[in-house]
């Protein structure tokens, strides 16, 4: 039954791709495809928009910075802060589900993604005392003539930056991420994500911005029943 469950997120995975593509960035591919030999993200190994090369940045730590833009302007992030910088930088680079929320009026960027909110609190916790200079990672560095960004303002305890994870999500990324409403029809960048994702995909949920509560249920009644088969299997390893 997990394979079924796994086979299913590929069939998903596939026509969501056809539909949606890539984003337009500047590393991403026009159309996702697998990359099986990905230093980082692996995640999307499968399907990715993303190449293998791009990875080899974020493969070793600390990261100094990705392309241009380093990530050490207030010193070496932690490896818990790192680790979920990554989840998100490897999400907007190589997710083949990015596109399905491409920002309306510029084609290389995503907006409201909904993370979950366990993810952003666990997020706000892993950088609470890493120390960040900007309040937008997307608007507020100064940018000099070779493209790379520096601090226009002191750096400051991501504690004293944003009061919370709802603020970072929500202001971080400026209008990539919200944080939803839902427990379970959210993302959490891993692989739990396949659930969630059947879900975000449908019909009826890219109409709508509400949440039904039988798309809830449903979505938390799978969820449980992939645990259970992966405790099971895990049972039978041992």
């Amino acid at each position: 039954m997990l394979k079924f469950a796994l086979t299913l997120f590929a069939v998903i995975t596939s026509s969501t791709c056809q539909k949606y593509g890539c984003l337009e960035g500047d590393t991403h591919k026009l159309k996702p495809s697998p990359e099986p030999n990905m230093h980082e993200c692996t995640l999307y190994s499968k399907s990715s928009c993303c190449y293998v090369d791009f990875t080899e940045q974020l493969a070793h730590s600390p990261v100094i910075k990705v392309n241009n833009s380093y990530w050490n302007r207030c010193g070496q992030l932690s490896k818990s802060c790192e680790d979920f910088t990554k989840k998100i930088e490897c999400f907007y680079r190589c997710s083949p589900h990015a596109a399905r929320w491409i920002h309306p009026n510029y084609t290389a960027a995503i907006q409201s993604v909904p993370l979950c909110q366990s993810f952003c609190d666990d997020w706000y916790e892993a950088c609470k005392d890493d120390s960040i200079c900007v309040y937008n990672w997307l608007t507020d560095w100064e940018w000099d003539e070779s493209g790379e960004n520096h601090c226009k303002n002191k750096c400051i305890p991501y504690s004293e930056m944003y009061k919370d994870g709802t603020e970072m999500c929500q202001n971080m990324w400026g209008e990539s991420f919200k944080v939803s409403k839902s427990s379970c029809l959210c993302l959490q960048m891993n692989k739990k994500d396949m659930v969630a994702i059947k879900y975000l995909l449908s019909e009826s949920s890219e109409e709508s911005s509400s949440i039904s509560s039988s798309e809830e249920h449903a979505c938390q009644k799978k969820l449980l029943k992939i645990e259970k088969l992966k405790g099971e299997e895990g049972e039978q390893t041992r």
